[in-house]
């Protein structure tokens, strides 16, 4: 796992990237192609499809669709308002790579995805045998544009793959057949939702629907739901003779992967942080040069671009001063 710092004016992309520009709206980039999507992942949802999940791309012009490839070829065009795809039709047992790319309303095509892979399951000769319904379907708001989802696990006579999720008639997401939670997120304040959950084996027969759950997100939204947990922060002295501010916090949970964070120090946005590799899903540390005066107090939270490309809520804000003793 690597760190990688963004100041604000540079452009806030992916890592070992040396070219910069003034940031646009919402840090993306005016003139510029969008940038290459982050926290992309693939999972087999069955013996011939892929669930590919992708983090939102902000843009200065706006993300018109993404394009999601098999290996070379473009396989999949996507409305810009959605990350998330299932690919169907594949062969069982093959192993696949995939990457995805942003095009912006102005018809730029931005830079691919780093590629990730996924191996579809072998498929059971015969196997007509669907799943059992998922059970005790439970869940809450969190926050007003996020919901937690929980459910028993199916049986079958075989093995379970994955888990569909339905908002209303449609499906939504997809987890893993060894999950039996998800968090659902890009929802709107205010708004009654209906959620369920199906499960799917390697032949793709599919489950019946478990019991419908009714959810509503409330009217406002305090933050607290999406914001990072658990964050600290404490000063020390390095070799150097400087100061340095020490950040740890708990991710956010969320339907995806979160890789970026800003930082705000004394009411202002500081510097951005951007994980390369595989971002944490425990917790996370990071580390900033703050000066070599002694005696300098400063206020310091964080927040988090949760996968549907919008900001979460800002930490507890914390108190830090350099040279003072670290609070017990």
């Amino acid at each position: 796992m690597r760190v990688v710092p963004v100041p604000l004016r540079l452009c806030a992309v992916l890592v070992l990237v040396p070219s910069c520009a003034w940031a646009g709206p919402d840090g993306g980039e005016s003139g510029r192609p969008p940038a290459a999507p982050v926290g992309v992942t693939a999972a087999a949802g069955s013996a011939t499809s892929v669930h590919v999940m992708w983090n939102a791309v902000p843009s200065a012009e706006g993300v018109d669709r993404y394009e999601v490839y098999r290996g070379p070829t473009k396989i999949e065009d996507v409305p810009g308002s959605q990350h998330m795809v299932d690919v169907t039709r594949l062969k069982p047992s093959t192993p696949y790579v995939f990457t995805v790319r942003a095009r912006d309303t102005q018809g730029r095509l931005g830079p691919p995805s780093r590629e990730v892979r996924a191996t579809t399951p072998a498929v059971a000769v015969a196997d007509r045998s669907a799943p059992t319904r998922p059970g005790d379907l439970t869940g809450r708001a969190a926050g007003s544009r996020a919901v937690q989802l929980s459910w028993s696990a199916s049986t079958d006579d075989r093995d379970v793959v994955s888990y569909d999720i339905h908002q209303g008639g449609s499906k939504i997401h997809s987890v893993g057949g060894d999950q039996t939670a998800a968090v659902v997120t890009g929802l709107r304040p205010g708004t009654h939702y209906s959620f369920t959950v199906r499960a799917r084996d390697a032949a793709d027969n599919l489950s019946p629907a478990g019991a419908t759950i009714r959810l509503t997100t409330p009217g406002s939204d305090d933050g607290r739901a999406t914001a990072p947990a658990d964050f600290r922060a404490t000063t020390r002295l390095g070799g150097d003779g400087a100061y340095y501010l020490d950040l740890a916090w708990v991710p956010p949970a969320t339907d995806g992967v979160v890789t970026e964070y800003r930082v705000h120090l004394d009411g202002t946005a500081a510097t951005s942080l951007v994980f390369g590799g595989t971002p944490p899903r425990g917790r996370a540390t990071y580390s900033f040069y703050l000066g070599r005066e002694a005696g300098e107090s400063h206020r310091v939270r964080i927040r988090a671009r949760l996968p549907d490309g919008t900001w979460g809520g800002l930490s507890e804000e914390r108190t830090v001063t350099t040279g003072a003793p670290a609070a017990p």
